[in-house]
């Protein structure tokens, strides 16, 4: 449904009059599932929530706060949203305590693992199926907002390759990723799907085995950036960060054909060390836990301004770990000295 509903947007042009909206793909469907059996099979509300998804989507496409809704992959995009009334279009149960279940309409009763009370005020829930064939249901709700400790006290961060969040008060927190180990299985598997057949059953499972071991790394950095973001929420009540512009400085360096980039293989090693690292993720939790709380400062020349002096020279960065200011002579590393430059100048920068 989502995908039609794109399709129907796509040929859209000047002159061929406006795209058909909610309503009248309401009335499409309608049409659709008295002439297929098949279709009628399904739940019209699941299906109903699709277009009335799209064109959520296209209002925020429209109003400039999002991107244009783009189409869904099979085994990417694979899942389904349930709305209504609990106890009358869908249900919720506790089994013991490690399962429950939920009742989703056409399907019936079905079990999954019971990871946190669900809580009483969840009006909708999405089922979903992610690249390493794993099954999830999320209930929305939107969660209360993380009280801080009322102390005043500020905090800046630094976000970085090697220390994923380096602290004003000399923490360094990094994104535990695969082991050693199980980047050296990632790169068999990785080979092993260059070399097999497109459309083969050796390429299937070797795909399907590199999904298991990405979601694995994505699962760990997932659960830090939650756990991190609540610790700094209450510990803090100023929390200042880099404005950073993530999309641009993962831009790929290939360039065109006719003039090509370079330097492509070390810029792509550091475009995986940013997304491995967890910047974006990082801030938006810690926006979403601490609304209002969280400063953005820009970022020019942070990390070449002194906190001793605060004399700017683009020469005291002698490496990207060691710094030497050349007025006043302070030395230390960016990432692990104990009380690190950078983030105590983020902590002291107003917005």
């Amino acid at each position: 449904m989502w995908n039609l509903a794109v399709e129907q947007h796509a040929w859209w042009r000047p002159g061929r009059g406006s795209a058909p909206g909610y309503l009248e793909q309401c009335r499409q469907l309608t049409a659709a599932r008295a002439g297929n059996p098949w279709l009628a099979g399904g739940s019209q509300t699941v299906r109903q929530q699709a277009p009335r998804d799209f064109a959520r989507a296209m209002a925020g496409f429209f109003a400039r706060t999002h991107g244009r809704p783009s189409w869904r992959k099979a085994g990417r995009d694979e899942g389904f949203r349930v709305t209504g009334r609990r106890g009358r279009d869908w249900d919720v149960r506790r089994l013991n305590r490690n399962w429950g279940q939920v009742k989703i309409p056409k399907a019936g009763w079905v079990r999954f693992r019971w990871s946190r009370d669900v809580p009483a005020d969840a009006r909708s829930f999405r089922v979903t199926r992610d690249r390493a064939g794993r099954w999830h249901v999320a209930f929305a709700v939107i969660p209360e907002p993380v009280q801080g400790p009322g102390t005043g006290e500020a905090v800046g961060i630094d976000r970085g390759v090697t220390v994923s969040a380096a602290l004003s008060t000399g923490e360094m927190l990094t994104v535990p990723g695969l082991s050693a180990r199980e980047r050296a299985r990632l790169r068999r598997l990785q080979r092993r799907l260059a070399r097999a057949g497109r459309g083969s059953a050796r390429r299937g499972k070797a795909r399907t085995a590199v999904a298991r071991l990405k979601a694995r790394e994505r699962d760990r950095r997932e659960d830090w950036a939650e756990k991190t973001s609540t610790g700094i929420a209450r510990r803090f009540d100023v929390i200042r960060v880099e404005d950073l512009n993530i999309r641009n400085m993962t831009r790929s360096a290939k360039g065109a054909a006719a003039q090509p980039g370079r330097n492509v293989r070390a810029k792509a090693g550091l475009n995986r060390g940013i997304s491995g690292s967890g910047w974006g993720l990082l801030v938006r939790r810690l926006e979403d836990k601490a609304p209002g709380r969280v400063e953005k400062v820009p970022a020019a020349y942070t990390s070449q301004r002194c906190s001793a002096c605060g004399h700017v020279d683009g020469r005291s960065r002698e490496s990207q770990a060691r710094f030497r200011c050349t007025a006043c002579g302070y030395a230390g590393n960016a990432d692990s000295h104990p009380v690190n430059r950078e983030p105590q100048l983020l902590a002291s920068l107003g917005a």
